[in-house]
């Protein structure tokens, strides 16, 4: 009976610990208290504090202190489990492939960009397009100007002999631009010397090591990934990314990247605005130098940036990771949040417990949430909006709409020549559902497409803004972006104004038509 007994002890003691183990193996982050790790709570709470009232919109953020989580939170409608587009931050992980095809020696940072596409090259190259390296795309100086992006991938084609025929107006390696293209050009070098596109190469060398799933990238009409936007994964993968970096390249022991590329592709490699003057560059997060497709900051940290504000800002004097995801009208105003309230807050040794302010800030980051729009409880419509209407001819395709609403949500019907759409908002509070509709995007005119589905998640709200005006915002939830759709009722005639929420305001589609019953 004894050997009986401790037999089950033990075998239970091994089940248990196998248990623990795999669940360790399942969280990438060893979790602690901001002040356990050297860090203020109460930096962190006025920060988001402050981001709750600037003009930026947060989605989530992660901060890493040596190499621990220490906060992590995501506005609702927003959550852990989602993607984001990463917009630029893209380019960061496709330079990465570059430096392990670098390291497999597929290719070298000194060979010419002509050498790979024979096939493509313009009838008469030029000196200066002779003579362009992957060093030199890698570092945004291909020395054409002005950014040609938009013209090639708006058009259906072939993007890298739209690349190659843009003159070259610049000695490559002279003269920052930013572009786009050339960071398109990097993934289709990768893509040529390996067989892969570089989200497939990337899977085994870093995607898998991270435990990073589930990640979509666009790719160009030919097969080839976007490269310099496209990308979506979660804000714990850019986290993972920023860790990684900051430990030069080493997961849990083992060498991930290439020994030397961190330093290699995190070290300003040319200076945007030479002729600036330093007052220009001391205010400045875009002119402290430009890496491998990452951007030097002030205080001596780096980052990976996305449009609207996607950051992965690594900070090795703080031995530090913040990553963030967000739409603001002004990204410079946004990460001087981060330099205003959260750098501050790094402390060289453990600083004393706080139970107080560590409770407020988890009760913060619980709390967050975008804010809804405000309801008017004496306000009753005078108009019945649950009709169908036909539209007049317009540029959107948009033939038809109806309405039901009913128990504080409203069902929003319609249809084009190719397809009806149904979408769903909450009174009050964000309605979630999927819809094949594509939403507002930065990128939207490229042929670039996501082979992960055609499904997009949205969180939908509405709230009536007058007797006769109904708001309906629909945000797209692995992106940064909201559609705002305000619909006025007089009569039997509909106005329709549909608005992108990176426009500002700036831009509005009008739409007319009339009951149909």
């Amino acid at each position: 009976m004894t050997f009986q007994k401790t037999f089950v002890a033990v075998v239970l003691f091994f089940l248990f610990t196998t248990v623990n183990l795999a669940a360790q193996n399942n969280q990438p982050f060893t979790q602690s208290l901001p002040e356990a790790e050297g860090v203020s709570s109460v930096a962190i709470n006025n920060f988001l504090d402050a981001a709750n009232k600037s003009k930026s919109e947060f989605h989530s953020i992660m901060i890493l202190r040596h190499g621990k989580l220490i906060t992590q939170g995501w506005w609702n409608p927003y959550n852990a489990s989602l993607k984001h587009t990463m917009y630029s931050c893209s380019k960061s992980f496709t330079a990465t492939a570059v430096g392990f095809a670098i390291s497999e020696k597929k290719l070298s940072l000194t060979d010419k960009v002509i050498s790979f596409f024979p096939e493509d090259v313009p009838v008469n190259i030029s000196e200066n397009l002779a003579a362009l390296t992957v060093k030199d795309v890698l570092s945004m100086s291909d020395g054409q100007d002005p950014d040609p992006t938009s013209a090639a991938v708006s058009k259906d084609g072939n993007w890298v002999k739209s690349f190659l025929a843009v003159p070259i107006v610049h000695k490559p390696g002279t003269s920052f631009l930013y572009n786009t293209l050339g960071t398109y050009m990097l993934s289709a070098i990768v893509q040529k010397v390996t067989g892969q596109k570089i989200l497939d190469y990337l899977t085994p060398r870093l995607f898998k090591p991270l435990g990073i799933t589930g990640i979509d990238w666009e790719i160009d009409p030919k097969g080839i990934n976007t490269g310099g936007w496209g990308l979506r994964l979660k804000t714990e993968d850019m986290a993972k990314f920023g860790q990684l970096f900051l430990q030069k390249g080493k997961w849990k022991g083992q060498q991930i990247l290439p020994v030397g590329w961190v330093e290699e592709a995190s070290t300003a490699k040319i200076i945007q605005h030479p002729d600036y003057p330093q007052s220009k560059k001391d205010s400045s997060d875009w002119d402290q130098g430009y890496c491998y497709q990452m951007w030097r900051c002030r205080y001596n940290a780096y980052r990976a940036d996305g449009a609207f504000g996607q950051y992965i800002i690594v900070l090795p004097q703080e031995d530090a990771v913040i990553a963030i995801t967000s739409e603001t009208p002004n990204m410079q105003d946004e990460i001087n949040l981060v330099w205003q309230y959260l750098l501050p807050a790094f402390h060289q040794n453990k600083l004393p417990q706080n139970k107080q302010a560590a409770k407020a800030l988890k009760d913060m980051l619980a709390s967050l949430t975008l804010a809804l729009p405000a309801k008017n409880p004496l306000l009753v419509p005078a108009v019945n909006f649950n009709k169908n209407f036909t539209l007049d001819a317009n540029d959107r395709q948009i033939k038809s709409l109806s309405f039901n609403i009913a128990k504080k949500v409203c069902n929003l019907n319609f249809s084009t020549d190719t397809a009806t759409y149904r979408l769903a908002f909450g009174e009050g509070f964000w309605q979630k559902g999927v819809t094949s509709k594509h939403g507002p995007s930065l990128t939207g005119a490229s042929k670039a497409i996501f082979t992960g589905g055609a499904e997009f998640k949205v969180a939908g709200t509405y709230s009536f803004t007058g007797d006769h005006t109904i708001v309906l915002q629909l945000k797209y939830i692995e992106s940064p972006h909201t559609e705002k759709i305000t619909c006025h009722l007089d009569g039997n005639h509909i106005t329709v104004d549909i608005e992108n929420s990176f426009d500002y305001g700036s831009k509005k589609i009008i739409l007319k038509g009339i009951a149909s019953e």
